[in-house]
């Protein structure tokens, strides 16, 4: 089977679904900002905060650029689909899987999380400005669509699941 990748704006789900979906399939699941955390030893805020959101972005790549192409689910952070490279090495590599949620879902699902290094102030222009410079990447590379809004984890794999076939 050819991996499948997740992507989507931060929120969406990827983390969850790439759990259900790799026990479905029984295949390893992969998220590349745990692999990044893995590979530096300290946690991605951190990262953004000693070393700055570009250095972030180029471990990102490496992590990337070191998934497996079969047999794996893989979850990738929100802003992996920036650079022309990842969005490259993500068409090669699998099926993309683009996970859609609007912006006022987004920002619901994100309430009281003070993980995102992103979002630190005005929490909704922030979303707003870099959902909008996203949302066209996410769909312009992706394999597949899934509107997660409203649905359950299980819902959105067995859709996923449907529609791979």
């Amino acid at each position: 089977m050819e991996a499948i990748y997740l992507i989507g704006f931060m929120g969406s789900g990827k983390s969850t679904v790439s759990q259900e979906l790799g026990k479905r399939l029984s295949v390893p699941v992969y998220d590349t900002d745990e692999e990044v955390v893995k590979t530096r030893g300290k946690a991605i805020n951190e990262i953004f905060a000693m070393d700055g959101e570009e250095a972030f972005r180029i471990i990102e790549s490496e992590v990337l650029q070191s998934m497996p192409d079969k047999d794996a689910v893989v979850a990738t952070g929100g802003g992996i689909i920036m650079a022309d490279a990842n969005r490259k090495c993500l068409r090669d590599k699998g099926t993309v899987v683009f996970l859609y949620a609007g912006l006022d879902e987004i920002l619901q699902r994100l309430e009281g999380d003070d993980t995102r290094p992103l979002l630190r102030q005005e929490k909704r222009k922030a979303a707003e400005s870099l959902y909008n410079s996203r949302l066209l990447l996410y769909r312009d590379i992706s394999d597949l669509e899934i509107d997660t809004t409203g649905k359950s984890i299980g819902a959105i794999t067995e859709e996923i699941l449907h529609r791979m076939k």
